[in-house]
């Protein structure tokens, strides 16, 4: 099909998927040249990308572009995300990951969004870069995922545009294909010319993601055998843990705290504070014989002797 000249009004609407790297924020800023441009965030419950959800808002705010968050960490859509995490279609990366089902589910999520708006929004884009990740930005992969996602034709990743297929947007003038790039490859140096030139701000590359640490993965995966709640994955992010995370010992007074707010807002399992300085421990049940292991490793783990703990139920 002849491309049509572009059309030099906003007109066209596009969805980014937002991770709030680097990346995702270049594509924003390419796609405001020419599109009116929204952006979607996925509040994952094991970290969200480069950045955290105020970052995302700090962006939004800062850039005057409009950003639509979808809560995982909790409810039905924690279980959604749990039941990929457990089986993924496509398996996992380095560490428990299932990068390419994430995206996939993230994008389904992002199109059903999308068709909801009134006009629908026709364009959903992404900040993927071809071979930037090992695992889900390769050729196959991002073929993969833009046909498991429903969205043949329709998903434009502005970065690397002109190294893949032209999408109905660009094949109809809604975009202007010679305003996208070609980039490629784990390299950061044209992003980073590119942040210059848009005086946009970044996190720094990598990180984010819990999955992909092979010391997190290794208390998650004994939980994937049963039903995790979003307690569990509150617990998993902090301290010591002992007897398949059924009892947590805080590292230090910061921890300690959170697991204090952890216990009092869920209401749920024992919570056992030294009066002497001390890790505290939350033991998941009323077992007797973990909550005395509980004191064992809180005492095995206090540089004072503990003469009193203070239980909470």
């Amino acid at each position: 099909m002849k491309q049509l000249k572009p059309k030099q009004t906003k007109s066209a609407k596009v969805l980014v998927l937002f991770s709030g790297g680097l990346d995702s924020r270049l594509a924003v800023k390419i796609l405001e040249e020419q599109a009116g441009v929204k952006c979607i965030y996925f509040s994952l419950p094991f970290g969200s990308g480069c950045c955290n959800t105020n970052c995302a808002l700090k962006f939004s705010l800062k850039e005057k572009t409009k950003l639509k968050i979808i809560d995982v960490t909790k409810g039905k859509l924690l279980q959604e995300y749990l039941a990929i995490l457990k089986k993924p279609k496509y398996g996992y990366g380095t560490g428990c990951n299932p990068c390419i089902d994430c995206h996939i589910w993230m994008l389904k999520k992002a199109k059903e969004y999308a068709e909801k708006q009134k006009p629908k929004i026709q364009i959903i884009a992404t900040g993927e870069v071809l071979g930037e990740r090992p695992m889900s930005q390769h050729r196959k992969a991002l073929d993969i995922i833009e046909q498991e996602s429903g969205l043949s034709g329709r998903l434009l990743r502005p970065l690397s545009a002109k190294l893949l297929p032209e999408t109905l947007a660009e094949k109809k003038g809604l975009i202007d294909r010679s305003k996208l790039l070609n980039i490629q490859g784990r390299g950061r140096k044209t992003q980073i010319e590119l942040a210059k030139k848009y005086k946009i701000d970044f996190p720094s590359p990598g990180g984010g993601c819990l999955l992909c640490e092979p010391e997190f993965c290794q208390k998650l995966k004994p939980l994937l055998e049963s039903k995790i709640e979003e307690i569990d994955i509150q617990l998993l992010k902090v301290g010591r843990h002992f007897e398949n995370s059924q009892i947590v010992l805080g590292k230090n007074h910061q921890e300690n705290f959170e697991l204090e707010r952890i216990h009092k807002k869920y209401k749920q399992g024992i919570l056992l504070v030294p009066e002497q300085p001390g890790p505290t421990a939350f033991v998941k049940t009323k077992d007797k014989k973990l909550i005395e292991q509980a004191k064992e490793l809180m005492q095995k783990y206090s540089k004072h002797k503990i003469e009193e703990i203070k239980k909470i139920k």
